[in-house]
């Protein structure tokens, strides 16, 4: 196993996108959540520097790569130097009904489900 890593419910505390440990496996466990592209569903599966996070939110999903590993909970701006978010002009990485052309089709011209 490599060393450095962190459990999954820990960083999304230290990163400020959880405010407790109990908050963050209840995310976790949901089954949402992906590391690399694999779905995660328990609390303690470690992360790593490099690991592209996949994270569910109310407005849609947030994707981000892992830049350093955090010893703690530090401010917002401090928890901010620790990950970047990929693609932030577009922040929903799953396609939705957002993404849809005015005709109802897709940016590879599908046509909706």
């Amino acid at each position: 196993m490599r060393e450095g890593g962190l459990r999954l419910d820990k960083l999304l505390c230290y990163l400020r996108f959880a405010r407790s440990r109990a908050a963050a496996r209840d995310w976790i466990e949901a089954g949402h959540f992906r590391r690399n592209g694999q779905r995660i569903e328990q609390a303690g599966q470690c992360v790593w520097v490099d690991d592209i996070l996949t994270m569910p939110l109310r407005s849609g999903v947030l994707v981000v790569r892992i830049l350093a590993i955090p010893q703690r909970r530090g401010s917002p701006a401090e928890a901010r130097e620790h990950y970047h978010v990929l693609d932030p002009a577009r922040p929903l990485a799953i396609a939705g009904r957002e993404d849809r052309l005015p005709d109802g089709r897709n940016e590879q011209g599908h046509a909706a489900p």
